[in-house]
């Protein structure tokens, strides 16, 4: 492959068309994310025991359901994860980790209610359920990392005059998020703060990394003296590289975490931020691999995962 080849060029991705053919039908899909789910056989959801028997689909009733003969409980692939007691086929589950594995900005809701065909009180449900698949505790960080915080929220000028906190400007009314990418394995992890004072930036830092690791920041006064090796960058003085130090790749990050803000999603919640976060941390965590492996990363991070709409608006 040519040196000038575009970004993550080894990949084997799947276009449109093969995915539409992939998992057109409810059969199709349901075989593979049975593959995917149970790549050593099916396994009973409840005592794990492999003595199971297909009752197949029926005009009623369109999934297979599996029953145990050892427990005597029946259960289906959707048993047990983000997808269970979801009305949706498997065709447009596994349409919808397609669209979320491929859209480096994500995916409205709006465009997945007209690509799937679904309202979009479902595809909003939807795509929350499967931000869940990607909630999932990161190893700590080792060797060199970047720590770098940023704000999300709209332009206290652009907002309504009842919404305007009237505070102040800069990040006033917005939500801070702080975030640490691994430069060797180009890892990120990151998450919703309340504040970004001393107390919890040293927090996250401790609880991501291992005592022996560098850690590369601005020069905000609140990193200072915390337990692990540290230079900093000033960028108040336009100093954006010195030596080793900078958090380049940490406001990469941040730049596609906005540009999916403003260009896909428009307007995000301070209460469902995290999720949001949590997508596109592991989206960017999972770039590397091909794009079915991707999607069953997903399958295998819907496992024991539930989110009732209900709770979601509560």
């Amino acid at each position: 492959m040519a040196q000038n080849a575009p970004g993550k060029h080894y990949r084997k991705g799947i276009t449109l068309i093969e995915a539409v053919q992939k998992f057109g039908d409810d059969a199709s899909a349901e075989a593979w994310f049975v593959e995917r789910r149970w790549p050593d056989g099916i396994e009973c959801v409840s005592c794990y025991s492999k003595r199971i028997k297909t009752r197949k689909p029926s005009a009623r009733r369109k999934t297979p359901v599996y029953h145990c003969n050892d427990c005597k409980k029946d259960f289906t692939v959707k048993t047990g994860t983000i997808m269970h007691d979801s009305r949706l086929s498997l065709s447009k589950w596994a349409m919808a980790f397609y669209l979320f594995s491929t859209n480096l900005k994500g995916v409205s809701s709006m465009k997945l209610h007209r690509d799937l065909g679904i309202t979009q009180k479902s595809a909003w449900h939807l795509a929350h359920r499967i931000r869940e698949t990607w909630d999932d505790a990161s190893e700590k960080f080792a060797g060199e990392v970047e720590v770098d915080e940023t704000y999300v929220g709209g332009k206290e000028g652009n907002k309504h005059a009842s919404k305007k906190l009237r505070a102040g400007r800069g990040t006033v009314g917005k939500t801070a998020v702080i975030g640490m990418k691994d430069r060797e394995t180009k890892q990120v992890t990151a998450q919703v703060i309340e504040n970004a004072d001393k107390e919890t930036l040293h927090d996250f830092v401790q609880d991501n990394t291992s005592e022996d690791t560098i850690v590369y920041t601005d020069e905000a006064r609140a990193y200072l003296g915390m337990p692990r090796r540290h230079a900093t960058v000033k960028h108040s003085v336009g100093e954006y590289v010195r030596d080793q130090a900078h958090t380049n790749g940490m406001e990469s990050f941040w730049s596609m975490l906005k540009r999916g803000f403003t260009g896909t999603y428009h307007q995000i919640s301070p209460k469902h931020l995290h999720r949001y976060v949590n997508e596109f941390e592991g989206r960017h965590n999972s770039r590397p691999l091909d794009t079915e492996a991707q999607m069953a990363h997903l399958v295998k991070g819907a496992e024991g995962k539930q989110l009732q709409y209900d709770n979601l608006i509560a």
